[in-house]
């Protein structure tokens, strides 16, 4: 009769499937605790990249979320052709991620206060930025125009689409118009980059917050290192293109780690938004008193500052 050992090695992909190793320090995660630290390593810290959904979720308040101009769909102007055509890479991205592009935007509330915020993924082909994510940050703008409600947007990319040409690097332009509008209506815009924010998206409306946030060590730049290092012809600094690195030279407003943004959001909304434009909170003690968490947002400034 045949040994049978009481435990099998399981098979290497249900292995993966369970455990995640975080490159900051190599622990294996349990992947039920990774999602439930929001993509968090709880030993190091290290961000792990965020879905659109889960970054949505977690942000706005439940049931807030009204998505707007989901069916826009990028077309081949150039007949884009390298190992599949334009065309057949958008329908297999589609079929991977389950989103119809690189951006979500729509209308929402955080902590009642209600914005338009566009939301990118860089599992949709790195997050890159063509026609339609153009087009939907543009959109989620003119909306916080007409509607007089803050903006903000999550950005996490490559840069501009090759795929689809001049027409990529054209949304360079077109987003950074309709945020100056922001600007000169005085509609508060607040711009919260992610890993990696770069190329053509930094070097647009992702920079141009009235407030610029970003997620603990998240690459955020124009070029490459390489291509920096080769054009400027100097060494450059040790993580030059890390958040920390560009909030202690200025460039970055603060640096918020992601269990604290949605709050930290909540909170810069209310030092920007009028209060008259603020959707009440309900009591939450039961004696017709707000709670902490819930308050108008002193009750924020006092508990970060804490």
């Amino acid at each position: 009769m045949p040994i049978r050992l009481p435990f099998r090695p399981r098979p290497e992909a249900s292995r993966s499937d369970l455990w995640t190793a975080c490159p900051g320090c190599a622990e294996m995660i349990y992947n039920k605790q990774l999602e439930k630290n929001l993509r968090v390593c709880p030993r190091c810290g290290h961000h792990f990249r965020l879905r659109v959904d889960a970054r949505l979720r977690y942000l706005l308040d439940a049931d807030s979320f009204e998505e707007r101009d989901a069916g826009l769909e990028s077309l081949d102007p150039l007949g884009f052709v390298d190992l599949k055509t334009y065309p057949d890479k958008i329908r297999e991205q589609r079929a991977k991620t389950g989103i119809r592009d690189a951006a979500v935007w729509g209308m929402g509330r955080i902590r009642g206060q209600r914005i338009a915020i566009c939301a990118m993924d860089f599992a949709f082909m790195g997050g890159s930025m063509g026609s339609v994510v153009g087009e939907k940050v543009t959109r989620g703008a003119e909306a916080a125009l007409e509607e007089g409600v803050p903006y903000v947007t999550i950005s996490t990319s490559g840069g501009a689409r090759m795929q689809e040409g001049t027409l990529a690097l054209m949304q360079l332009v077109k987003t950074c118009a309709a945020v100056e509008r922001l600007a000169l209506a005085g509609v508060p815009f607040i711009s919260v980059m992610s890993d990696p924010t770069t190329g053509g998206v930094f070097a647009s409306f992702a920079a141009l917050g009235d407030v610029n946030v970003a997620e603990p060590n998240a690459l955020i730049g124009f070029a490459g290192a390489r291509v920096a290092a080769g054009t400027t012809g100097d060494e450059l600094p040790e993580g030059f293109q890390r958040a920390e690195f560009l909030f202690r030279h200025g460039f970055i407003d603060q640096v918020v780690p992601r269990a604290e943004l949605r709050d930290r959001l909540a909170l810069l909304l209310g030092y920007l938004q009028p209060r008259r434009e603020r959707l009440p909170v309900e009591p939450s003690d039961g004696r017709g008193r707000r709670s902490p968490a819930d308050g108008d947002g002193s009750n924020d400034a006092e508990s970060i500052r804490g």
